[in-house]
C-alpha cells in the first residue's frame, strides 16, 4: 500500500533574493536555514514546522499580472501561524495588501513580491506541529 505521509517542502520561484527574504524574514519572521546545499542557484530555505520553504531565485514562467485578487483562488500555500493578530497588524503596519479567509476560520491571504499567495491561518498558542490538521 502506498501512503503519502507528509508535505516536506513548497518551492517557490522568486525574481529578486532580497527583496523576497525581506518579506518571509522581516514580514513573517522567518529565519534562513544554514543547511540548504549548495546548489547551481541562488536561494534560500527556512524550517516551518515538520516541513520547509524553499524560495529558488529562478526565472518564473507564470504571469504576475491578472491572478485572481483573493488567494484563496489561487495556487497557494498553507501555513499555521501562532500570532495570528500580531501578523495581521504587521501587515497592516506596512500596507501590504490581503484578503480575509471566505472559509469562516480566522485566515488571511497574501502574495509575496512574487505573487505567491500564502494562506496564514490562526493556531492557538500552544500548538505544536503534531497538532497539525491536513487543511488547518
Amino acid at each position: 500500500m502506498v501512503r503519502l505521509t507528509e508535505l516536506l517542502h513548497a518551492s517557490l520561484l522568486v525574481a529578486d533574493l532580497p527583496t523576497a527574504r525581506a518579506f518571509y524574514e522581516g514580514v513573517l519572521g522567518l529565519t534562513p536555514d544554514a543547511n540548504r546545499p549548495d546548489l547551481n542557484f541562488e536561494g534560500v530555505w527556512y524550517a516551518v514546522g515538520g516541513g520547509a520553504i524553499h524560495l529558488l531565485a529562478l526565472p518564473n514562467p507564470d504571469p504576475l499580472t491578472g491572478r485572481p485578487e483573493h488567494g484563496g483562488r489561487d495556487r497557494h500555500v498553507a501555513l499555521g501561524v501562532v500570532g495570528w493578530a500580531e501578523l495581521r497588524a504587521r501587515l497592516d503596519a506596512q500596507g501590504l495588501p490581503y484578503s480575509l479567509s471566505r472559509s469562516g476560520r480566522t485566515a488571511l491571504f497574501v502574495r509575496d513580491p512574487d505573487g505567491n499567495a500564502l494562506e496564514l491561518i490562526e493556531m492557538p498558542p500552544s500548538h505544536t506541529e503534531k497538532d497539525s490538521e491536513p487543511y488547518g
